[in-house]
């Protein structure tokens, strides 16, 4: 779909004629692979998402992201579909679609967003990025955790408060997520992905997470798990819990070491983070979720999909290119 002259037409007219989609995506993983799905699946969340954006056809969507990303082919094609327009550029724009990391471009490069609603996907939105946004100027920030294969999961203004969408059962089994809803996809086309599927209808693919009070606490997969001295750590958990209790944002990652097998390492933009980041892990993390070592970064990498690049990272560490340590 991604291939097409003008995918948000191909979208509409697929919809029109009743087709499926093939959305071409690379997953946490970088593997390529097609999902495939019905155009009702996206087309049944577009009255839930134009009411939490508060949309209209007047509205003004900025997507300076690729359509080949399927979050921003979905605003693209909503934003068609209710007959508002879509924007190059930030320029009296009502709403926006970035990620994470492009929204921190975004504030740090002094982009108006004055009276724009932002909604961030792609990736976890902490609450620092999401209070430094609202303080710019922004008059408000959703944000949304979700898979191509799933779509929307769960929505709220940062990764601290996300409730389940509209629609979306969420079961955190075993400390999985699984979802059951009107809007996953039907399989693969072509290689298999982590899509797995449940007798009594609920899917996944395969992240982490829980719910406490309501709210969904999403963790990872992949290279976002940690083994060191024999416990197994999911470094998004370690994450959401310092950047909740300090409001700086870091990565976690994990490097090889001789007798942990992994030590878990700490890694900012700002050294003047260090201090109050390790004092709030002895507060509210267990030992082995304590990040051992730190270092510091000028930017952290993100992927093409907007990312944070794990492997970049740890590629920068190790090479002491670019990533200095911190005592």
């Amino acid at each position: 779909m991604a291939a097409a002259a003008d995918p948000v037409a191909a979208v509409l007219s697929t919809h029109q004629h009743g087709g499926l989609l093939a959305l071409r995506t690379s997953g946490t993983s970088g593997r390529p692979r097609s999902v495939v799905r019905s155009t009702t699946s996206w087309f049944d969340s577009f009255e839930h998402v134009t009411r939490l954006l508060s949309m209209d056809c007047g509205s003004r969507v900025w997507v300076p992201g690729p359509l080949s990303a399927t979050m921003n082919l979905f605003a693209a094609v909503h934003a068609a579909h209710l007959g508002a327009e879509v924007s190059a550029s930030p320029e009296a724009a009502t709403h926006a679609v970035l990620t994470p990391s492009g929204l921190s471009r975004a504030v740090a490069h002094g982009v108006d967003l004055s009276g724009v609603h932002v909604l961030v996907a792609g990736d976890r939105l902490g609450r620092q990025l999401q209070e430094a946004a609202v303080a710019g100027g922004a008059a408000r920030v959703s944000h949304y955790y979700g898979a191509a294969e799933l779509s929307f999961v769960a929505w709220g203004s940062h990764a601290g408060d996300l409730v389940p969408f509209p629609g979306v059962e969420v079961d955190c089994r075993d400390g999985v997520v699984w979802v059951r809803s009107p809007y996953v996809c039907l399989r693969y086309d072509g290689p298999h992905g982590p899509l797995s599927r449940r007798e009594d209808g609920f899917v996944t693919v395969g992240d982490r997470g829980r719910l406490v009070g309501g709210v969904l606490q999403v963790g990872g997969r992949g290279d976002e798990t940690v083994v060191t001295a024999g416990a197994t750590v999911l470094t998004p958990e370690v994450e959401a819990a310092l950047e909740h209790a300090t409001g700086h944002t870091l990565a976690v990652l994990g490097l090889a070491h001789p007798d942990l097998g992994e030590v878990l390492c700490g890694v900012v933009t700002d050294v003047r983070f260090v201090r109050k980041l390790r004092d709030a892990a002895r507060e509210v993390l267990e030992p082995a979720q304590r990040p051992r070592r730190w270092f510091e970064v000028a930017e952290l990498p993100v992927t093409p999909a907007g990312k944070l690049d794990r492997q970049s990272l740890r590629r920068m560490i190790e090479s002491t290119e670019g990533a200095r340590a911190v005592v």
